[in-house]
């Protein structure tokens, strides 16, 4: 199956496909990968067992490339989950593969099974949309968010999850794009931003890109203070503040 599917089509294929993403979310990255054009590349760093890629995939032309890269080694599977999963590991390329094949994309995405900052000489050139929701700590995300970033194209997308909920994401984008002079701050979906490669670096603009992107740091200590709560066990004391079930921040 390589026909476009619709937005709506497309959460219904990735319902029941482990991952945290949310309808939200899903829109972003299914408008970003419809605005493609036939001989553009999409590429993904942190596939986990497909639940992204399908929307990639199903969004964009037969003409695009999807390439997605996730060594799925069993580490960086998820919260709480940086460390100690290698017998999950081939489960999760097994699940993957079997996801795409299900959702009718497996003919779309070329899988490159390796960690990120090993894996630039598995893909040529430039590319229109870059999704990154690799590894979580400040080194590795801020690897991925320069050393990808670098390769989007003029005017193309960047999009990131956890940002302004994982700390070492947050920092990451901090150290590399809050103050930075190429790509423009356009937006989130809760913790997945968006990000253009169209800022055109004078002081004005950079200046005020920076004040959006600090404007959402609040949003992020009220992030840390409910995964600190949840992690010490008093997601009861949320519940009775908030008047529902807590839920890790994503």
């Amino acid at each position: 199956m390589t026909e476009i599917r619709s937005y709506q089509q497309l959460l219904e294929a990735v319902k029941d496909v482990d991952g945290w993403m949310s309808p939200d979310q899903a829109e972003r990255l299914y408008r970003a990968a419809a605005g493609t054009r036939d001989g553009d590349t999409i590429v993904e760093i942190g596939s986990f067992r497909g639940r992204s890629t399908i929307v990639l995939a199903g969004a964009s032309t037969p003409g695009v490339q999807v390439i997605a890269i996730d060594p799925h080694a069993g580490n960086d599977r998820g919260p709480q989950e940086i460390e100690g999963f290698a017998d999950e590991a081939d489960e999760d390329n097994r699940i993957f593969n079997a996801n795409l094949a299900a959702a009718g994309v497996a003919d779309r995405v070329r899988h490159v099974r390796a960690f990120s900052d090993k894996a630039h000489a598995d893909v040529e050139g430039e590319f229109a949309v870059l999704y990154i929701d690799g590894a979580h700590r400040y080194a590795p995300a801020r690897t991925d968010i320069r050393d990808w970033g670098s390769r989007v194209a003029p005017g193309g997308t960047m999009l990131i999850h956890d940002s302004f909920s994982s700390l070492g994401v947050t920092l990451a984008i901090l150290r590399e794009l809050v103050f930075g002079s190429r790509f423009r701050y356009v937006g989130r979906a809760r913790s997945m931003t968006e990000y253009r490669a169209d800022l055109d670096g004078s002081v004005g603009s950079r200046a005020a890109n920076a004040g959006k992107q600090l404007l959402q740091l609040p949003w992020f200590a009220k992030n840390l203070l409910v995964k600190v709560l949840i992690t010490v066990k008093l997601g009861g004391l949320l519940k009775k503040i908030t008047g529902h079930d807590p839920e890790w921040p994503y």
